[in-house]
C-alpha cells in the first residue's frame, strides 16, 4: 500500500512528460513553415542535436521516481498524523518541481532546437517560450569541416564547423550522422551538375 502513492506519482509524471513532449513536438513540426521558403528553395536536411543530450534527463527521471517512492514509503510513517498530509504534499511538490527543472526543461530545449539546410540557407531555430533563429546564406560559406571524438564515433555524431569570409566560424555541436550532413553541405556548396561551383550558380540566380 505504501508503494501505491509512489507508483501514482511516477505515473502522473510520465503522463505530464508525454503531454509536454507531444505539445512541444507539434510546435517543432510547425516551426519552419513552407511559406518561409523562397521560390524554388527546398529543404535538404532537417535535424537536431544528438539524443545524448536527453540521456541524463532520462536517467534523472528514473532516479527521481525512485527517490520520490522512497520518500513516500519511508518518510510518511515517520511523520506525525497531523502533518502527514502536508508532508506528503511537500514531497510530491518537490518531486514535480525537480521533474520540470531536470527533465522537462532539458528535453524541451533539445526538442525545440532544430537545424535545417535548404538549397540556399542554413537555418537554426531554438527556444521554448522565446524563439531564437539565425539564417546563414550558403553563398557566404567558404569552408565546411567536421570533427568527431572517440565518443562521438561510438554514438554516431560530431561537430560541424562552417567558415565564412566575414564572420566567426559557426559550429553546430553533436550533429547526428555528421559525415552525411558534411557531404550534403559540400555537394550544395562546391559542386553542380555541370561541375561548376554550386555557389556561383546560386549567386547568379
Amino acid at each position: 500500500s505504501r508503494v501505491v502513492p509512489a507508483l501514482a506519482v511516477c505515473a502522473t509524471s510520465g503522463q505530464v512528460a508525454g503531454r509536454a513532449a507531444a505539445a512541444v513536438r507539434h510546435t517543432v513540426t510547425m516551426a519552419l513553415s513552407k511559406k518561409l521558403l523562397g521560390e524554388g528553395e527546398r529543404i535538404v536536411v532537417e535535424t537536431r542535436t544528438h539524443w545524448k543530450h536527453v540521456l541524463w534527463p532520462a536517467v534523472l527521471f528514473v532516479l527521481l521516481c525512485f527517490a520520490t517512492g522512497a520518500g513516500l514509503a519511508l518518510g510518511r510513517p515517520l511523520m506525525p498524523d497531523r502533518v502527514r498530509p502536508w508532508g506528503t504534499l511537500a514531497i510530491v511538490v518537490v518531486a514535480l518541481l525537480a521533474f520540470l527543472a531536470w527533465c522537462v526543461a532539458p528535453f524541451s530545449q533539445w526538442l525545440t532546437t532544430t537545424y535545417t539546410i535548404t538549397t540556399r540557407r542554413l537555418i537554426t531555430r531554438s527556444g521554448i517560450l522565446t524563439t531564437r533563429g539565425h539564417d546563414l546564406p550558403l553563398v557566404r560559406i567558404t569552408n565546411v569541416t567536421y570533427e568527431r571524438s572517440f565518443t562521438d564515433r561510438l554514438l554516431g555524431c560530431g561537430s560541424l564547423t562552417m567558415t565564412t569570409a566575414a564572420e566567426e566560424p559557426l559550429t553546430l555541436v553533436d550533429i547526428p550522422d555528421v559525415e552525411r550532413v558534411h557531404l550534403t553541405m559540400t555537394e550544395l556548396l562546391f559542386s553542380d551538375s555541370d561541375g561548376r561551383d554550386g555557389r556561383d550558380r546560386r549567386a547568379a540566380t
